[in-house]
């Protein structure tokens, strides 16, 4: 038998082995293709009916009226507020749910005892092994002996303690060991780099560090502060790198042989306030040095407690199970990760390989899913490129699609249907079969995407916007929505309004403008820098983030600019293009260069002006005919510019990132009159955009 006949054998007894589900998903139409089927019988198709309305499933209603989703307070301003909180309408805001719950150490014993001790850190030795557990009780103790381990060794309340590790359940025992104490949270990763990494040490004059293993160590020794005197070393660490760290005067301990520090002495904890100051979270996201954000227990309970309002009914609790792998280092993973110790639930920590995070969730079988676009455009990829083979297999998955968006239209969320067990069952198997819940964000997500994913996995797939300087969450979409290109309405720690950005022609009496954010998530400043604090948050008390927003009818925010210019990747890393432009024009070939990037995609691309001279010269000593046009479609001559560009990249220092993958060759300067320049010479990027759109989507479509 044929591949293709055995799947119409298949597919034909999988639909009469099914027929309830089946006469729903097609809305009672019988199925054929072509060829005979086998006759159903009137008491048959009564039976099916009748097993059909009484296990049908019943729609879901949105949670606020889905043509206006945000109220607007009076006044010219246009602010936009939550509707999951009565009291937005008279400008106030969610700081927390519970009186005696408003900073994390509280949230954590919250969830200590919602869940009656029950699991909270899992994880797992190989990739072979289940996973095991620290219950909550076991959790608390040996944070509090390691926070007292860390109160031993020196450090103070209020101190600054630095933590630079993958994630894993030590890196929850540090933070809550932290709070126990009141010392303050401050992650390092591996994008900082050694130079950032030592400009957060001395500028926090930070004596403590927690590193997970031997290569963190070493990074960390190469340009260590002299305020650097402890290293607290999860896994084992080589004798040479103790050497080193001897000879820099760095004393390293293990992180076990803190917690048994901890536990001879008698230190009281000593407990935050709201208003302490609960993690700096350094950002990497523009040039120069990396700016601390300031956030305290109070702005981080209030992000958690607006987020988990917004959820309505579907909102985490005691029984889920969450898995981690987005880095701990940014406030999207911590709030997500602080939002399931309070209400009980558990977190299982990925096995630090990236590649074997399907082994991972089919291993834990999680419940609650954050994750970002980059993730889900690779899931999407795949299975387009499977059904792109097969005709079979396409029509197969256009029909499921279909049946399934009129589901979701309806506010019907399942995955034990027809196409479910038919089309979807690999997807939502290799998210290891359990997600009721997933959250996106840290990039924009494609309308196609999303739509795939929330009928690929029958679950609530919600899209949130924000920033490390508002804790995460601004916006997030709520059940009932399945429109996508929007980020939803805000929640309910916060306002939003546009202000007018005049020189990109955006206007807020026109629903377009740069967001700006106030209300009680809202970061404090930069740690040390009055001057960017300034810019950042006005005098009333607005950040303005720097994104260009535009409101749609229904009181949904749509992101669709950036008003420096700087943008993110699909992969949410930042992309800064005057940076990168200013290094390739180092380039004996190239007279001007403007880089492009698109949130939806992972790499940039550029057009590039040739150096004329330089070009013919070239061309004469390597016996090359033709005009200037002639050699900027020349193959050969696209890839010597390219390559030297690439090189002039490297030699600068700039990651893999921030590399063109494709560039486009333009006989003619951008000039003032030609529009493409401004009066002072400077690029006119939205101009540039619109007048190389046809090239760049050439080049995104052939990178595709």
């Amino acid at each position: 038998m044929s591949p293709e006949k055995s799947i119409w054998a298949y597919f034909n007894h999988f639909i009469m082995s099914n027929i309830s589900y089946f006469l729903d998903e097609v809305d009672g139409y019988l199925y054929y293709l072509g060829g005979t089927y086998g006759a159903i019988t009137l008491a048959g198709i009564a039976a099916a009916s009748v097993y059909y309305y009484a296990s049908r499933p019943i729609p879901e209603k949105p949670l606020v009226p889905l043509e206006n989703q945000s109220p607007i307070l009076e006044g010219p301003e246009q602010i936009h507020v939550s509707k999951f909180y009565k009291e937005s309408k008279n400008g106030k805001f969610v700081s927390y749910i519970t009186e005696n719950v408003r900073t994390l150490y509280q949230t954590f014993r919250e969830g200590a005892y919602v869940s009656n001790n029950g699991p909270c850190l899992g994880w797992r030795e190989t990739l072979t092994s289940p996973y095991q557990w620290i219950n909550y009780d076991e959790a608390l103790l040996r944070a509090k002996n390691f926070g007292a381990g860390m109160l031993a060794l020196g450090a103070r309340p209020k101190q600054l303690i630095g933590i630079y590790s993958q994630n894993r359940p030590e890196w929850i025992l540090y933070e809550q060991g932290c709070y126990c104490y009141s010392l303050v949270v401050v992650p390092l990763y591996d994008t900082l780099g050694p130079d950032a990494c030592a400009f957060i040490i001395r500028q926090t004059e930070m004596s403590i560090v927690v590193v997970e293993d031997d290569p963190k160590a070493i990074m960390l020794l190469e340009k260590a502060p002299r305020t650097l005197k402890i290293m607290v070393a999860i896994k084992p660490i080589r004798q040479s790198t103790l050497d080193r760290a001897r000879s820099h005067g760095i004393q390293v301990l293990s992180f076990i042989d803190v917690e048994k520090l901890g536990a001879k002495g008698t230190h009281p904890e000593l407990p935050p306030n709201a208003e302490d100051l609960c993690t700096v979270c350094y950002t990497s996201g523009t040039t120069g040095n990396p700016k601390g954000v300031m956030l305290t227990h109070g702005n981080i309970v209030a992000g958690v407690c607006a987020v988990i309002l917004q959820m309505g009914e579907h909102r985490i609790r005691a029984s889920d199970v969450m898995i981690s792998y987005l880095p701990l280092a940014h406030m999207f993973e911590r709030c997500c990760e602080n939002g399931m110790y309070y209400v009980g639930g558990c977190v299982g920590f990925y096995s630090g390989n990236i590649k074997e995070l399907t082994n991972d969730l089919k291993m834990l079988k999680p419940t609650v899913m954050p994750t970002v676009p980059r993730l889900l455009n690779r899931v999407y990829d795949k299975i387009q490129n499977e059904i792109s083979a097969s005709s079979i297999k396409r029509a197969l998955f256009n029909m499921a699609m279909k049946a399934k968006q009129k589901e979701i239209a309806r506010g019907i969320l399942r995955r034990n249907g027809c196409w479910d067990k038919l089309v979807f069952k690999k997807v939502h198997l290799a998210f290891g079969g359990n997600l009721r819940l997933m959250v996106v964000a840290s990039a924009p997500l494609a309308g196609n995407v999303l739509t795939f994913m929330r009928c690929a996995l029958g679950c609530l797939v919600f899209e949130g916007y924000g920033q490390t300087e508002c804790t995460g969450a601004i916006t997030l979409t709520v059940q009932g929505d399945y429109v996508p290109d929007h980020v939803g309405p805000p929640v309910s720690c916060n306002a939003i309004k546009l202000v007018d950005v005049p020189e990109m022609e955006y206007f807020a009496n026109q629903n377009t403008g740069e967001v700006c954010v106030r209300g009680s998530n809202v970061f404090h400043g930069y740690y040390k820098d009055p001057e960017k604090t300034a810019e950042a948050i006005d005098t009333e008390g607005w950040h303005h983030t720097g994104d260009i927003g535009k409101w749609l009818p229904n009181g949904t925010l749509r992101i669709i600019d950036r008003r420096k210019h700087i943008f993110k990747l699909s992969q949410g890393e930042y992309i800064v293009p005057e940076k990168i432009e200013n290094i390739y024009t180092l380039s004996q070939y190239v007279n001007q260069v403007y880089v492009y990037g698109e949130s939806l995609k992972s790499c940039i691309i550029a057009v590039v002006v040739p150096d004329v001279d330089v070009l013919k010269q070239w061309a004469i000593d390597n016996n090359v005919r033709g005009t200037l046009s002639v050699l900027c479609n020349n193959h050969n001559v696209k890839e010597l510019i390219m390559n030297d560009m690439l090189n002039w990249g490297k030699r600068s220092g700039l990651k893999s990132f921030e590399q063109v993958k494709d560039i486009y060759l333009h006989p003619d300067l951008f000039s003032v009159q030609n529009g493409l320049l401004t009066p002072t010479f400077k690029s006119k990027r939205p101009q540039l955009k619109s007048y190389f759109k046809p090239q760049l989507e050439d080049m995104y479509k052939h990178l595709d």
